[in-house]
């Protein structure tokens, strides 16, 4: 990408941010060794400059203050959030602690970790017009840029619907039209791709590829999806734990000579290159450090390896019903998934059990006639594209939304006749944004409230809600109020949450959003430690290295139907399945699958069975208390 060499477009320097009640960023102290949590949210001080036609990848843990920084771009701190700011920020020019926040809108587009933050009015149309007519653009202008924009995130056919109707992938895509439509120099987006199938991945990637393309514009992007951005980026910024600037550098000095650096940090890495860190410690050379499924491919084809290696793969004994003889069947509007193995009528009781689902929205059919089972103590992934319906389904599994009757049992119950509170004890939904559940004023009465609404004695009460606190390692936030938390206390908290009344289901929708790698691994292993224990785990994601990993079972959606149902490894073997799905293969199996050298590698799609041993434990990365917008 062209990257000029004028006055940078955008100037950092000595940055420092500093919440009411917090120290100030350069004699905040570290937190103790090995804490997850750190008693600082500051930032700083950091300093960086990004130049016109870049694209520069800020990467950090939860706590670290990437989204802080992001709102010192566009003046939103401190004009809008209070905070204590030292340094300098500085925008085509314009100081930002002395530019309003609506001159700066034409400097700066912002798309933030949550669509439905900064949308609006009644209209995809309208929403992306709104910002233009607010500069007062002559109108032929307005709707030049309004249809140019919807058409790049693939949204003009639909810009007659309410935003509402969208899929949480539309809205994230309509919030990018709405940045593109201003035409600002500097576009921040944090994690844009954060709700997207992988084809909307591709395509707002292409999107905002052309737009850097000219030079004169510049993209500052917080993501954690690194396989889908590390060949759209040109240099990385890392934040440590504490706000401090970690690394400034070009993708090779940074991502590759780094790498264990970042992992110990808790930085999310590529697939690739995580599977490439675990590989060097079994005697693979493997230098450069691999960050894209063809490189460690090919690395690995022009590498003899180690001595010996102790790989055999997967076998048939991993997963029984893997070589189960598969049962064709109809998809679409009949409901009837194709069965992928005889596994799954094995359970002849299963905890959920779907028959005949089908659900409107407005005047739309959104699911058409789903039949599926739920085994008892899985962990299923539903996994599709954009608008295929995972989280209507899951949210008729759950009560969140009332299926008609006779169409969803769970545990023995069918969910349309049962009150809320007795659902609550057989399933427990955590949904995507934990601040959407959260209803008390401390953590403590948060956990409290499902157990207090079944007339339990306050002895017993306080004894359970303990008991959790320190199993979710929150007991020394007993008092705080619930959206002061981190990201990644939030998470926990709503997982706790689900599970007090002693649910046997656990339902989640994009378990891992918005967290860093290191509390992503924390929740996954919870969430395994609880499926060990006999809770049944249900996980939507668009993650699908985390369904590899993770999920036993696998249902794959499209179109409001039920493709295909059965063993991950099944699932994933088939190509023509997940490409008919608008999915991609998880980015290891496309790094392995076809390795000739080794052909012992090509049969690994888990990261956890690579040779190299558990990967280390990466360093606690600390969390300080956040207001919502941190992160």
């Amino acid at each position: 990408m062209p990257v000029s060499s004028a006055v940078p477009l955008l100037r950092v320097r000595g940055l420092g941010v500093s919440y009411e009640g917090e120290p100030p960023a350069a004699t905040a102290p570290p937190g103790p060794a090995g804490s997850a949590e750190s008693p600082s949210g500051s930032v700083g001080p950091v300093s960086f400059e990004v130049a016109r036609g870049e694209v520069v990848l800020l990467l950090g843990p939860s706590g670290s203050g990437k989204s802080t920084l992001t709102l010192t771009l566009n003046g939103l701190i401190p004009h809008a959030v209070p905070a204590a700011i030292t340094g300098v920020v500085e925008v085509d020019g314009l100081d930002t602690r002395a530019t309003t926040v609506a001159e700066l809108s034409t400097r700066v587009g912002m798309v933030f970790q949550d669509p439905d933050a900064q949308l609006v009015t009644g209209t995809v149309f309208d929403e992306v017009a709104f910002g233009p007519e607010n500069l007062r653009m002559p109108v032929a202008e307005v709707l030049e840029r309004t249809e140019r924009a919807l058409r790049r995130v693939g949204l003009w056919e639909r810009r007659a619907e309410n935003p509402d109707r969208l899929s949480g992938g539309g809205r994230q895509r309509l919030a990018i039209a709405c940045a593109l439509a201003m035409g600002s120099p500097l576009l921040v987006l944090d994690e844009p791709t954060a709700n997207l199938d992988p084809a909307g991945i591709e395509e707002v990637y292409e999107a905002l590829a052309d737009i850097v393309r000219a030079g004169d514009r510049a993209i500052l992007l917080v993501e954690h999806n690194l396989d889908a951005a590390v060949g759209f980026v040109d240099r990385v910024v890392v934040l440590d734990q504490h706000g401090r600037l970690a690394a400034d550098g070009t993708v090779d000095d940074v991502l590759r000579g780094r790498a264990q650096e970042l992992h110990d940090m808790g930085v999310w890495l590529p697939v690739s290159s995580i599977a490439a860190l675990r590989l060097r410690r079994a005697g693979f050379a493997l230098d450069p450090l691999p960050l894209t499924p063809p490189e460690l491919r090919d690395a690995l084809d022009a590498e003899p390896g180690p001595s010996t290696t102790s790989v055999t793969g997967p076998t048939a004994a991993d997963d029984p019903a893997t070589s189960s003889a598969t049962r064709p069947g109809t998809t679409g509007a009949s409901g009837s998934a194709r069965r992928i193995a005889a596994g799954v009528e094995a359970s002849r009781d299963p905890l959920i059990s779907v028959r005949g689902l089908t659900l409107r929205r407005g005047r739309t059919e959104v699911l058409h006639g789903i039949d599926l089972d739920v085994p008892r103590g899985a962990f299923v992934a539903v996994v599709g594209a954009n608008g295929a319906g995972k989280t209507t389904l899951i949210q008729a599994m759950a009560g969140v939304i009332t299926p008609p009757k006779r169409t969803v049992r769970v545990d023995g119950v069918d969910v349309a006749r049962t009150d809320s509170r007795t659902l609550s004890s057989r399933i427990g939904f955590v949904f995507q944004n934990p601040e959407h559940q959260f209803i008390a004023h401390s953590v403590y009465d948060e956990i409290a409230h499902g157990l207090r609404r079944q007339h339990l004695p306050e002895e017993e009460v306080r004894s359970r809600v303990d008991a959790l606190l320190q199993r979710f390692e929150l007991a020394g936030k007993a008092d705080s109020h619930p959206f002061l938390l981190s990201g990644g206390q939030k998470r926990r908290l709503s997982v706790g949450t689900a599970l007090v009344a002693g649910a046997p289901v656990l339902v989640l929708d994009e378990p891992t959003f918005g967290q860093d790698r290191a509390r992503a691994d924390e929740l996954l292993a919870l969430l395994s430690e609880l499926n060990a224990e006999g809770v049944t785990i249900v996980v939507v994601t668009h993650d699908m290295q985390l369904v590899t990993d993770y999920a036993d079972r696998t249902v794959v959606m499209a179109d409001g139907g039920v493709l295909a149902d059965g063993p991950t490894s099944t699932v994933f073997a088939d190509d023509g399945l997940i490409a008919r799905a608008g999915l991609r293969p998880p980015p290891l199996r496309r790094a392995l699958h076809g390795v000739r050298r080794h052909p012992e590698l090509s049969r690994i799609a888990r990261l956890a069975d690579l040779p190299g041993g558990t990967a280390p434990a990466p360093q606690a990365a600390s969390e300080p208390p956040t207001a919502g917008a941190r992160s």
